[in-house]
């Protein structure tokens, strides 16, 4: 049956029949599951007053709109779904265990810890990995996440435990959530000063939902007020009831500062494991997994965390992860030794993949290269048209609240780029849940690990995004680039700074008294050593200008190294000079601070008070 023309050309019919689409499939996409003319469908948009070509990926509103209208149900496609779809496709299962009961074998339990920001689970890993992480954190809060592997005695016997270190901020909801689901055990931190705050319910929540057993360990014993009695009486509420109470759940009194009772702990999530779980993997498959973290290393290339679940990881396999692939070059666990292999329930982090992949991510080991750029590219491509759909209509953050009060609804577009996936995912998680009602709309246009490109640039430009550094930095040309075409680029270190400031600018209240202004960028050339003052940076200006006690940054490969430098000492030649002008070359002295290599970039900048508008 024929649809009545629009403008001159006739047009198929449904009768309700479902058309399955991918997210952002174009009208060309629709067009040949219903056999029409594409040219045809975009005449209908237009018609309904949207103007699309018949190439560009569509979000899935416009999809229905043009379904309703040709009377098709429109049903699009999960990316789980898709993915399983596209993995059958080239005949391979992923999340089971091959062979009978016969190939499986026992391996470690996988833990993830979880609590209140501040209740001590960085310092608790810390006691169990005898290393210090707390130290590097911006914020003193975990920024990524990452996996460990040690090793206790139960019962004369000695036992592995993996241990996946997730972030504490609330901000990493959605990092957290991806923890508890790759994991096999959560131990929750509960501070025995503190007891039960509003983020131990969410993690607990968040265990529940993934259904895993739960060990509480009832941290800061040591501490003047503790009370662990009252944080079994607060857990009762919520269904964890200790043993001592006639319950089920494992409560361990530890003090992660004094490292008091952590081999208890470390025996009860073991006993716990072989109480309630059957931990058995097939060790002789091609290996499967999850990716824990990735970033981009300098001299490495992209490196990604990865969590075996079953099969055997080998040094020379070929792996997808997400829409990444390679062959593995190297593998080095937490301590960063060379490993060969990896059996079930082992964290290594690998080398040789052509990309970073997401936080989460599933890989796979395939057994030709073919296969493993096929499955990747498909992923990309997918990934690719999804964003393409997101995409709408320059904005700074300051005029944000001159469009609001004009009465417009407008789109806050931004770019993110981070200096690990789990961050920017975190990150982008947490700004697209801000609910500032519904008079401006929030989309990511794209986001990615490594330093802020020229192309990220670019696609502000088209698009009036804002672009948002997370511990990376503008590359060069990048910044010049910004700079001539107006784009609003923003650095951060700490996640809720960048949280606080969106939020604020979505409700128009952004009015901030100071802002950065950057002097100038100068490029190490040389390093002269002085027993008087230390390092001195031999430089050459390459922008602006540098002061004598100005604040500076250190960047090394696009990432920021160190935040908060002096410039203390000025030099042209052998005099002290208080400024130094582009394109003259002088020697630097960051005081105290020297770890500083050739062709690292300090840029200088100061505070400067902004004028209200």
């Amino acid at each position: 049956m024929q649809a009545p023309s629009v403008g001159g050309v006739m047009l198929p019919r449904g009768n309700g029949q479902t058309v399955r689409l991918s997210r952002g499939a174009s009208l060309t996409d629709f067009a040949e599951k219903i056999n029409a003319n594409p040219a045809s469908l975009v005449a209908v948009m237009l018609n309904l007053g949207e103007m699309v070509t018949a190439t560009q990926s569509v979000s899935d509103e416009t999809l229905q709109l043009l379904a309703d209208e040709m009377n098709y149900n429109v049903e699009i496609v999960s990316p789980e779904e898709e993915d399983r779809e596209l993995l059958e496709s080239f005949d391979i299962e992923f999340g089971e265990d091959e062979g009978g009961e016969e190939m499986l074998s026992a391996r470690p339990p996988v833990v993830t810890v979880m609590g209140h920001v501040d209740h001590g689970k960085t310092r608790l890993l810390d006691a169990i990995r005898k290393t210090n992480v707390v130290a590097g954190e911006a914020g003193g809060i975990t920024q990524h996440i990452g996996a460990y592997q040690v090793s206790t005695e139960v019962n004369d016997e000695e036992r592995r435990i993996t241990f996946i270190d997730t972030p504490g901020h609330e901000a990493f909801t959605a990092m957290r959530a991806r923890g508890a689901k790759s994991t096999d055990i959560a131990i929750l931190v509960v501070a025995a000063n503190d007891g039960v705050m509003p983020q131990t319910i969410e993690a607990l929540n968040h265990a529940k939902a993934a259904d895993v057993p739960i060990v509480v360990a009832v941290n800061k014993i040591d501490v003047e007020g503790a009370d662990p009695t009252k944080v079994r009486g607060q857990l009762t509420e919520y269904g964890l009831v200790a043993e001592e109470y006639g319950g089920d759940t494992m409560f361990v009194d530890i003090s992660a500062k004094q490292g008091l009772h952590i081999d208890s702990l470390l025996e009860a999530v073991v006993l716990t494991a072989d109480a309630s779980l059957d931990l058995r993997a097939n060790s002789e498959q091609d290996a499967q997994g999850i990716a824990i973290e990735a970033h981009l290393d300098r001299g490495r290339g992209a490196v990604a965390t990865v969590l075996v679940q079953r099969g055997t990881l080998r040094v020379g396999d070929t792996m997808v992860v997400g829409d990444a692939y390679g062959r593995v070059r190297a593998m080095l666990d937490d301590n960063g030794n060379n490993v060969v292999e990896a059996g079930p329930a082992t964290p290594v982090l690998v080398l040789g993949l052509t990309n970073v992949p997401g936080a989460g991510d599933n890989f796979l080991v395939v057994d030709e290269d073919r296969t493993a750029r096929q499955i990747a590219e498909k992923r990309a491509a997918r990934e690719r048209n999804a964003a393409f759909a997101k995409r709408t209509r320059r904005v700074s953050l300051e005029d944000l609240d001159k469009v609001l009060k004009a009465g417009q609804v407008q789109q806050l577009n931004l770019i993110i780029k981070g200096d690990a996936s789990g961050s920017v995912e975190a990150l982008e998680s947490s700004l697209l849940q801000l609910d500032v009602g519904e008079e401006v709309d929030l989309r990511v246009l794209h986001r990615g690990v490594g330093a802020v490109t020229e192309t990220d640039i670019d696609l502000a430009t088209g698009s009036d995004a804002i672009v948002i550094g997370f511990n990376v930095r503008a590359d060069g040309r990048a910044t010049q680039m910004a700079e001539r075409e107006g784009v609003d680029v923003r650095y951060y270190s700490v996640i809720y700074q960048v949280i606080e400031e969106i939020e604020a600018a979505l409700k128009g209240m952004l009015k901030p008294e100071y802002e950065e202004v950057e002097l100038g960028t100068a490029e190490i050339r040389e390093i002269f050593r002085s027993s008087k003052l230390g390092n001195i940076a031999g430089v050459l200006i390459r922008s602006g200008e540098v002061r004598r006690n100005t604040k500076a940054r250190l960047i090394r490969d696009g990432k920021v190294i160190a935040e908060n430098l002096n410039i203390e000492g000025l030099r042209r030649f052998k005099d002290d000079v208080t400024e130094i002008r582009e394109g003259f070359e002088g020697g630097i002295n960051l005081g105290s601070y020297n770890d500083i290599k050739i062709d690292d970039v300090i840029a200088t900048y100061e505070m400067r008070e902004k004028p209200r508008g």
